[in-house]
């Protein structure tokens, strides 16, 4: 069965809206707690968020659903995706709820749920707490007195996290003598990304540090690195780290002020790791949006891709089943399983970061160990999200384009988990070609889903 309020990561909508409206979400928190309530003999659910005006209105919205099923809640505070997944583990918490829409403008919010080992919730679970949250007895013979859930704060959420993310760094390294300048995106990571960074040394030149509810995203962190490429220019950086909204991706700016996304980054360690014989099966777990310069990098070295659908969930799925431990997103969610279990921006960060010190080389030269094959990726606005297979001039158009590029390129259609938009991905030898197959499908995408919607 589909789910009906989740999608790639969690529920997402735009705040004090349907379904990321307090009522729902107070409705939410009891099918969540009432899920969960069983798992442990004193159940307790952590709660953190980015820094989103309406962070404060959904954490007491959920929080009083949770408590009213009789369940203890704990509030983090601001915190990366990634330290709610990592103190939901080391709290011995019975799960972990993100607030957060990501890299969404600061009017949107989501809700994403990690379980107890701090892994993101597989879809059957979803669905389990959706029928809850349906179901009309859910409010039905709530507990009264002293059985109702209590709910506190946890004061040094971010100590606890920036520790952690200091233990990944090898005590034999230093950042000192680095200039780095990092863009919090005004997000999640605004506390902790610097403490982490200045603490190991490095000169830190900061951007997007200071949240005011309505900032996060705007014009700054992972999706808009054109200031940080800037600043890394003119302060003569050797790297710029710019994270998304709640800091569980990363993309970096080398130190000629050149963009390296998640693929290159991916190549970057996974040829380390097979250098070191670290890399599990000398195999690497991307998704299907990823370059195919990803697979011809590692296929030389006696490495292989495996791809997973996209959303780092997924990405992570497909990791513990093979027992891989790299993966992550073009997009920059690099996951690194081996120290924590959702993609985690700073985490990566330091990855690369060590690969500077130990190959002695700058970012510009360690990302040349991947060629790209030219790829356009185009994204339209659409009002339905109506199944490619009852689009059949939209199916047409691509089987064409993929005919016409041959083995050497690829056509891929998709809808976002996310956002209210269709991803059109066109990848092949010719760029030019590309980005008019990519104009071309986006119209033909426009114009047959109007068709049907008028119908």
């Amino acid at each position: 069965m589909s789910r009906k309020y989740f999608g790639t990561d969690g529920i997402r909508g735009k705040a004090n809206v349907y379904p990321i409206s307090p009522d729902l979400v107070l409705k939410l928190g009891q099918a969540i707690g009432l899920h969960f309530k069983d798992a442990q003999t004193h159940p307790k659910i952590l709660i953190g968020k980015d820094t989103r005006r309406s962070g404060y209105m959904l954490e007491q919205a959920l929080s009083a659903g949770i408590c009213s099923v009789g369940v203890d809640t704990s509030f983090l505070g601001p915190l990366p995706t990634p330290g709610i997944a990592y103190l939901t583990r080391g709290m011995r918490a019975t799960a972990g709820i993100v607030l957060s829409a990501s890299h969404n403008p600061f009017y949107d919010n989501g809700i994403k749920i990690f379980s107890s080992n701090g892994y993101k919730l597989p879809d059957e679970v979803e669905l389990a707490i959706e029928k809850l949250l349906d179901n009309p007895n859910l409010a039905v013979n709530l507990p009264t007195g002293a059985k109702i859930g209590r709910a506190s704060r946890v004061d040094d959420a971010i100590g606890q996290f920036a520790v952690y993310l200091k233990e990944q760094f090898p005590k034999h390294l230093t950042l000192e003598g680095m200039r780095i300048v990092i863009d919090c995106a005004n997000g999640a990571a605004y506390r902790v990304a610097p403490k982490v960074f200045t603490e190991l040394g490095a000169e830190v030149f900061q951007i997007g540090v200071d949240p005011d509810g309505t900032n996060i995203n705007n014009g700054c962190g992972a999706l808009y690195p054109q200031k940080l490429q800037e600043r890394v220019m003119l302060y003569k950086a050797d790297i710029g780290l710019a994270f998304d909204g709640d800091a569980d991706r990363l993309v970096v700016v080398d130190n000629k002020g050149d963009i390296v996304d998640g693929d290159e980054i991916m190549a970057i360690c996974a040829l380390r790791m097979i250098k070191q014989n670290k890399l599990n099966h000398n195999t690497l777990v991307s998704t299907v949006m990823s370059n195919g310069g990803l697979e011809i990098a590692l296929a030389k070295v006696g490495g292989k891709v495996v791809r997973a659908q996209v959303g780092d969930r997924y990405v992570m799925e497909q990791m513990i089943s093979g027992n891989y431990n790299l993966g992550g997103e073009q997009s920059g969610h690099l996951i690194f399983k081996d120290s924590a279990t959702t993609g985690d921006g700073v985490l990566a960060g330091l990855a690369v970061l060590q690969a500077v010190l130990e190959e002695e080389k700058p970012v510009s030269e360690l990302r040349k160990c991947m060629e790209k094959l030219p790829q356009i990726l185009k994204n339209v606005e659409v009002k339905e999200k109506i199944p490619l297979e009852k689009l059949p001039e939209l199916s047409s158009a691509i089987a064409k384009a993929e005919k016409k590029l041959g083995a050497n390129g690829r056509v891929l259609f998709r809808y976002s988990g996310t956002e209210s938009k269709a991803r059109i991905m066109v990848e092949g030898s010719d760029k030019k070609d590309i980005e008019t197959m990519a104009s071309e499908l986006c119209q033909v995408t426009i114009s047959t889903i109007q068709k049907y919607v008028e119908k």
